[in-house]
């Protein structure tokens, strides 16, 4: 069963943060990173439980992705009717605030 995903409008002003900070340095750094950024939120809509619970928060519904350097951080919301991306956290600013 896919699932919608859906995302925060923290989690997008998150990712646009990022990829406007990379793009200074290197637009196509950013534009592979952005692309590798969706890459893994699309495999959530198959596989709802793929990310590992967030340690800091011990809830079977906050789970996150790895995208180095950042964290995806998102809800199983409604019985896991579908995904809502909370945040795309930079993993040198500590833990993620829900």
């Amino acid at each position: 069963m896919v699932c919608p995903i859906e995302w925060s409008p923290t989690a997008r002003f998150d990712l646009w943060d990022v990829l406007s900070y990379i793009s200074e340095f290197d637009q196509n750094a950013a534009a592979r990173f952005r692309d590798k950024v969706f890459d893994s939120i699309e495999r959530l809509a198959d596989f709802l439980e793929s990310g590992r619970i967030v340690p800091e928060f011990s809830d079977s519904n906050i789970r996150e992705v790895i995208c180095k350097p950042c964290r995806i951080v998102y809800r199983l919301k409604n019985n896991g009717s579908f995904v809502e991306i909370a945040r795309v956290w930079h993993s040198s600013r500590g833990i993620p605030e829900i």
